[in-house]
């Protein structure tokens, strides 16, 4: 019961941080030093990246008339305009799926740890902060999905890609790039969950392979658990996301980041010290 306990905690971490640009990193590697899971290494390592499944369903789930092609109550014009959205978000996906399959393991093994984390919090969060202060000058020039270039979505999965440095957020990044790119706030939010699906699927196919099926049926349990919490939750931050960008920038989040970079810093830094 208390392990059931602990990865619902975890769950609701995980839902609300993927999707908010303050990065799930940051946060379950606090979360997890005050409640460790009792498991080993490997399965708390899959653990945390397979309970993003959860999370991309809300996705799949809220705007699946958006993203379905073959809706019959679209007519030709918006099946196509649909298709070409998907071919935006494969391009977009490109980046981070071959520097992933290229660089995971040694990303992993060199960057885990809580400084890189502190420090990435801390740049994106300025970086959030001094592009919400230039776009306030200027109009964004690109107000619509349809209106997202085939440049421009590269440039996107390149910042995309940036975020597979612990502690960067994946929402963070690539509504920073989009921001930068003159994307509008929403357009930015909308794209970067779509971008979501097929890396967090990929991610989440990667890590079970590696980890194989041997599970318990405890393990099974927690893992199904997590997935379902995070689902929850996902859907209230993203709709909650959605809701507060029509009226707000995003320069609370980058202070945000900021302050939980320092605490990570201080506390780890600290820590190391006693």
């Amino acid at each position: 019961m208390l392990e059931a306990l602990k990865v619902i905690i975890l769950g609701i971490v995980q839902g609300i941080t993927e999707w908010l640009p303050i990065s799930s990193t940051g946060h379950l590697i606090l979360v997890e030093e005050l409640i460790k899971l009792q498991q080993n290494d490997a399965f708390k390592n899959m653990f945390n990246v397979v309970i993003q499944f959860g999370s991309i369903m809300a996705v799949v789930v809220i705007y699946f008339h958006k993203l379905n092609p073959f809706s019959p109550t679209k007519t030709q014009k918006q099946k196509m305009m649909t298709i070409q959205l998907w071919i935006k978000v494969i391009i977009g996906t490109l980046p981070a799926m071959i520097v992933g399959l290229l660089l995971n393991d040694w990303i992993e093994a060199k960057m885990s740890n809580a400084y890189v984390v502190a420090f990435m919090l801390i740049l994106y969060g300025i970086l959030f902060i001094i592009i919400e202060n230039i776009n306030a000058k200027r109009e964004p020039r690109v107000t619509k999905l349809s209106q997202l270039s085939v440049p421009t979505v590269l440039l996107i999965g390149v910042f995309q890609m940036m975020a597979m440095i612990p502690g960067t957020s994946r929402s963070g990044a690539t509504i920073v790039g989009a921001l930068a790119l003159g994307v509008s706030r929403g357009v930015a939010a909308e794209f970067t969950f779509f971008l979501a699906i097929p890396v967090m699927f990929g991610a989440s196919a990667l890590k079970l392979f590696k980890f194989g099926l041997a599970f318990t049926p405890k393990q099974v349990f927690l893992l199904l658990l997590g997935m379902l919490v995070s689902f929850g939750v996902s859907i209230i931050a993203i709709k909650f996301l959605m809701k507060y960008i029509r009226n707000n920038d995003f320069k609370v989040f980058g202070y945000y980041r900021i302050v939980l970079g320092i605490i990570v810093f201080l506390y780890f830094g600290i820590s190391a010290l006693l």
